[in-house]
C-alpha cells in the first residue's frame, strides 16, 4: 500500500473498532509508545474480532492462526496518556489466509497516527498445516463481513 493512501485512511474506513487505553510501560525512552506495543495491539484487535464475530475459540480449537507477515508504518507518536481506536478491515482473504489492515488513531483525532498489516495463515493445530476445507465457513463468513471496500467520499 502507499504511504499516501495509508496516511489518508480514516476510523470510519474501518468495520471494526476496539478502544486500548495507553499504560506508563508502553512509553519507550523516548516518551512516546514502543514500537513493539503496536504489534501487540495489533495482535489484540485481530483476535478480539475472531474470537467475537467468526466464533474462533483459540485454546480448544483445532484451527489456529499462524502470523507469517506483520507490518506498520508510524506517522505520528502515541503515548501515555491516550485512548487509542484500533480500527480492523480485511485487504484480502484467500481460501487459508487473511490480510488485515489496521489502523491507529488517538480518541478524538481524525489522523491516523500508524497503519499495519498483519497476515494469518490458518491451519490444523496438530500438523502445523492447511486444512483441506481453508479456514472453514464460519470463520470466512466472519471475516468476509470486514472485506467491504473502503468507501470513498465525493468532493
Amino acid at each position: 500500500m502507499a504511504l499516501d493512501t495509508a496516511k489518508s485512511r480514516r476510523l470510519e474506513d474501518y468495520g471494526f473498532r476496539l478502544d486500548h487505553r495507553t499504560r506508563w510501560i508502553d512509553n519507550d525512552m523516548y516518551d512516546h509508545m514502543n514500537n513493539s506495543v503496536y504489534y501487540f495491539l495489533f495482535d489484540s484487535v485481530v483476535n478480539a474480532y475472531l474470537i467475537k464475530s467468526c466464533g474462533l475459540h483459540p485454546p480448544t480449537s483445532d484451527l489456529i492462526g499462524l502470523v507469517v507477515h506483520s507490518h506498520c508504518d508510524y506517522f505520528a507518536p502515541v503515548g501515555f496518556p491516550a485512548v487509542i481506536e484500533l480500527g480492523l478491515r480485511v485487504v484480502k482473504l484467500g481460501k487459508s489466509s487473511v490480510t488485515y489492515e489496521i489502523g491507529v488513531f488517538e480518541k478524538d483525532q481524525e489522523e491516523v497516527k500508524a497503519v499495519g498489516e498483519f497476515v494469518h495463515v490458518f491451519v490444523d493445530r496438530h500438523t502445523r498445516r492447511p486444512r483441506a476445507d481453508g479456514m472453514g465457513t464460519q470463520l470466512k463468513k466472519g471475516l468476509q463481513v470486514l472485506a467491504t471496500p473502503i468507501k470513498i467520499s465525493k468532493l
